[in-house]
């Protein structure tokens, strides 16, 4: 004759299975942030504002090389590009200081070590290269959210408001252009003061330290984009009595993303766990009373 089964479940099987399934559901949000180090040998770009006559032959070849058009909305005739946009991936800006100083910068996407755009997109069509450090956009995967465009903290993507099938449009260090040909970025190639320097992130960081070092009546005594919004692959030397806010950069030591990210991932091991919990402890019980009827 067959063994009877009990008609309650027995506690100590129950609390076992209970106990594994809310662990199951915790661990997760136990999972911080994803710590991300900058590699020495990502590329990088060194802009020397010292050395920049704003002769805008970078803008020029970025555009020949990525066969963007002129813009010609401020004249009709002449490419009067004035900041960045869908048709213009860097340019050269001239900025007064507080102190009644001019200086050049040359903007284009900072290829930060945390990208705060990589972050944001929820499809990963933004995407960095751990091997190279280059940030850039894949449009097969892109949704056209434009998220990318909100979470950076230096305003780099732009958005093709006047094309049927848009793009986003910011620079990728040339990565299937001039850099597969030449090995350098088109900027750097062309420039003839040397304000652009391209090479490995070490070096440049390296050589940036040196000028400071033996120039001090030269340069700012900072390296922009070493530990700025988390580290960058794009760094800045400035003149002599200019802060890097009259050149327009944001004061951000810390990554935005990284900020985000701890705020997302506190707000899932507090909040989410409980629920997955007692999601779980219900079927637990559900299965128990089947069981049991």
């Amino acid at each position: 004759m067959a063994e009877e089964k009990p008609k309650n479940p027995d506690r100590r099987e129950f609390l076992k299975k209970s106990a594994a399934v809310a662990g199951a559901t915790l661990l997760p949000g136990m999972i911080g942030a994803k710590t991300h180090y900058a590699s020495d040998e990502w590329y990088a770009m060194l802009y020397d504002a010292t050395r920049c006559i704003g002769c805008k032959s970078c803008t020029v070849a970025c555009k020949r090389v990525n066969n963007l058009p002129p813009e010609t909305e401020y004249d009709g005739i002449h490419d009067m590009a004035m900041d960045l946009s869908a048709k213009t991936k860097t340019i050269i800006k001239l900025y007064k200081s507080k102190n009644g100083e001019f200086s050049f910068v040359k903007r284009q996407c900072m290829h930060c070590v945390h990208p705060a755009c990589v972050s944001a997109c929820p499809v990963s069509a933004m995407r960095k290269d751990m091997k190279t450090g280059i940030v850039f956009w894949d449009p097969s995967r892109c949704i056209g959210c434009r998220y990318c465009m909100v979470a950076c903290p230096f305003e780099i993507p732009k958005f093709e408001w006047d094309k049927a099938i848009p793009h986003i449009v910011k620079c990728d260090m040339c990565k299937d252009t001039y850099l597969k040909e030449k090995g350098t970025t088109a900027c750097a190639d062309v420039c003839p003061t040397g304000a652009i320097v391209f090479g490995k992130r070490y070096e440049l960081l390296f050589e940036a330290k040196k000028r400071i070092r033996e120039h001090p009546e030269r340069y700012h005594p900072k390296v922009y984009g070493e530990r700025d919004a988390g580290g960058t692959s794009v760094f800045y030397l400035a003149p002599k009595g200019i802060s890097f806010e009259d050149l327009g950069f944001p004061d951000l030591e810390e990554s935005p993303a990284r900020i985000s990210e701890s705020i997302q991932h506190g707000i899932y091991e507090i909040v989410i766990p409980p629920f997955l919990t007692v999601g779980a402890l219900y079927l637990v019980l559900k299965r128990s009373k089947k069981e049991e009827d």
